[in-house]
């Protein structure tokens, strides 16, 4: 049953994560062509996006393409760069007037030209605003993503900008490409799925998850509510007991 519109869950988490997963489905039980799902998953976004802000969430980071998504059929591939090209420009005004700075996470450089300039210029442009964090993730996977953090931190070893001995995560956590983001406070995947897929595998180690049976594109502000919801129920450890979380730190 939707949540009341009146309803704001008190307990907010700062970052959220999101799975946009089930746009094909979503197409086919209506017999429309898979484009047709994405270009509703897209609007859908937008409108998440607004709710998120006047909620007062700080960073929404949505699972846009994959690394894998490449192995998709390339008129798919192709149809899926001019929608997030159409949907930059359709509403790229509508998110500097909301205040909101966008940033990408993945190997922007492999897309296509069309995708990657205007992107690149949307970054530029909304560098500087505060209000609310959106990240993409575009052809992003967290292996890879892992991995080349540790070539780079194995790079600076070598090159004597490191102390091999002060490795610890901080050190890790700098060369990720979230580095300066909060982590995900709650990773919410849609379509009735039960994993991460590659999705912030480490930043998401303390996350909270809640899957929604819904596709997508029926993932409604409502649908948003109650995932935070039940986000609010739950008892946040991070690796510790409630006895361990309730002790003060020794002076």
């Amino acid at each position: 049953m939707p949540a009341p519109d009146d309803q704001r869950p008190t307990d907010l988490p700062r970052h959220v994560g999101i799975i946009m997963d089930g746009n094909g489905r979503w197409a086919a039980a209506r017999s429309l062509p898979r484009l047709e799902g994405h270009r509703r998953g897209a609007e859908r976004l937008i409108e998440i996006v607004d709710d998120c802000i006047d909620l007062g969430i700080g960073t929404l980071t949505v699972f846009a393409f994959s690394a894998e998504n490449w192995k998709r059929p390339p008129e798919e591939i192709s149809g899926l760069f001019k929608l997030g090209e159409w949907v930059l420009r359709a509403h790229l005004a509508r998110l500097e007037r909301r205040g909101v700075r966008l940033r990408v996470i993945g190997d922007l450089a492999a897309m296509p030209d069309f995708v990657r300039r205007p992107l690149e210029d949307a970054i530029a442009k909304t560098r500087d605003f505060t209000a609310f964090q959106l990240v993409v993730a575009l052809n992003y996977g967290a292996r890879q993503e892992i991995v080349a953090a540790a070539r780079r931190l194995a790079e600076d070893v070598a090159a004597g900008r490191q102390d091999p001995a002060q490795v610890d995560w901080a050190a890790l956590e700098a060369r990720l490409q979230t580095a300066g983001l909060p982590d995900p406070d709650l990773i919410i995947r849609t379509s009735g799925e039960h994993r991460l897929s590659n999705f912030l595998l480490l930043q998401s180690a303390y996350a909270e998850i809640v899957f929604a049976s819904v596709h997508w594109p029926d993932f409604t502000k409502d649908q948003l509510r109650l995932a935070l919801a039940e986000y609010a129920k739950r008892e946040r450890r991070f690796g510790m007991t409630p006895e361990q979380l309730q002790t003060p730190p020794p002076a």
